[in-house]
C-alpha cells in the first residue's frame, strides 16, 4: 500500500530570557543544550512511537475510513508531540553565545513549522471523502509528499547551529547524543 510507504518516509524524516545587545542569552551553552535535547528526546520518541502504531493499524485497516482514521490519529498526536517540544525548547531561554536569540528563535521556529506541517497534513486528510478508495489513497499520498516538503523545510541540525561554543556543548551533553 503507497500509505504505508509514506509514513516510513516519515520515520526516517524524523529520526529534533533576556538578551543583551549582541544577542546573547543568560543561559550557559551545555544547560542550553541539555534543556534542548531534553525537550527533544520525548518528542522524537513520540513521533516514532506514532508511526510504528499507525503503520501496524494500517496493516489491520480494511477500509479506506479506518486508514483516514489511523492517519488522522498519527498526524494530530505528531501535531501535539511538536507544540509540547516546541514549548518545551522556548522554555530553555536563550543560550549565552553570540546571536543565542537567533539560535534560540531558529529552534523554536523550526519546531512550529514542524507542528505545523503536521496540523495541514492532518487537516488535508480528515478532508478527504473515502467513498473512493483508489482516490482517497492518491489524495493521502500527495498530503504526505507535502509534508515531507514542509517537515524538511523545518530540519534543524543541533550539531551545525550556532557558534562553536554552543556546537561544542551540544557534543558535550549527553541528553543530545
Amino acid at each position: 500500500m503507497r500509505v504505508r510507504r509514506v509514513l516510513v518516509a516519515v520515520v526516517f524524516l524524523v529520526g529534533t530570557a533576556g538578551c543583551s545587545a549582541d544577542g546573547a542569552g543568560d543561559v550557559a551553552p551545555k544547560q542550553w543544550a541539555q534543556s534542548v535535547c531534553t525537550a527533544l528526546a520525548p518528542w522524537r520518541a513520540e513521533i516514532n512511537d506514532l508511526t510504528t502504531k499507525a503503520q501496524q493499524q494500517l496493516g489491520a485497516a480494511k477500509t479506506a475510513a479506518q486508514t483516514k482514521t489511523n492517519i488522522v490519529d498519527l498526524l494530530a498526536g505528531a501535531e501535539t508531540a511538536s507544540e509540547k517540544a516546541r514549548v518545551g525548547v522556548d522554555g530553555a531561554g536563550v543560550p549565552d553565545v553570540k546571536d543565542g536569540d537567533k539560535v534560540a528563535a531558529q529552534f523554536t521556529a523550526s519546531l512550529s513549522k514542524a507542528r505545523d506541517a503536521y496540523g495541514n497534513a492532518k487537516r488535508t486528510v480528515s478532508g478527504l471523502p473515502t467513498n473512493d478508495s483508489k482516490a482517497f489513497y492518491a489524495s493521502v499520498t500527495a498530503a504526505f509528499a507535502t509534508l515531507k516538503e514542509e517537515y524538511e523545510q523545518s530540519a534543524i541540525d543541533p550539531a551545525h547551529v550556532g557558534p562553536k561554543d554552543l556546537q561544542k556543548a551540544f557534543d558535550e551533553v549527553p541528553e543530545c547524543r
